[in-house]
């Protein structure tokens, strides 16, 4: 669970409070569905966030396991 929050802190840098407007959430929203940064906005954040969030967290529970692997 903390390397979640960890990276949602990390994802949001700047933008805490309005995720949406990160730039980098903006950009990985556009690489994954095809909608626009600059059309990324708070219904549409919101709107991804219920359609995709299933794997939304298949991916959180993926970056903490990638995370827990000590590097060699």
């Amino acid at each position: 669970m903390l390397t979640t929050l960890r990276f949602l802190w990390n994802a949001t840098r700047g933008h805490r409070l309005q995720p949406w407007k990160s730039d980098y959430v903006r950009w990985r929203i556009e690489t994954y569905s095809g909608l626009h940064a600059e059309q990324v906005d708070a219904a549409a954040f919101l709107r991804f966030l219920v359609k995709e969030r299933a794997r939304l967290v298949h991916f959180l529970i993926w970056t903490a396991k990638v995370n827990r692997v000590p590097a060699k």
